[in-house]
């Protein structure tokens, strides 16, 4: 892959696919697969089942990894 030039924390705008046009902060970058984590973007369900950090189990909302090539820097 290529050199990334979007690093955590700075806030980009998603270019192509379902969230196309929202914007947030970057919470975690994966050089190595391409792959970028946006704060309440890309947000998916997952069912978690109960544990001491969970205790009530369910279905949860969080953000999954988009492509780095769909966004893009804002100012």
């Amino acid at each position: 892959m290529s050199k990334a030039k979007i690093k955590k924390g700075v806030t980009v705008t998603v270019i192509a696919g379902d969230d196309k046009g929202k914007s947030g902060k970057v919470l975690h970058v994966v050089p190595e697969t391409g792959r970028v984590l946006i704060e309440g973007v890309n947000l998916v369900k997952k069912h978690m089942q109960k544990s001491e950090d969970n205790p009530q189990g369910g279905v949860v909302e969080r953000e999954a990894f988009l492509a780095i090539s769909n966004v893009k820097v804002s100012d």
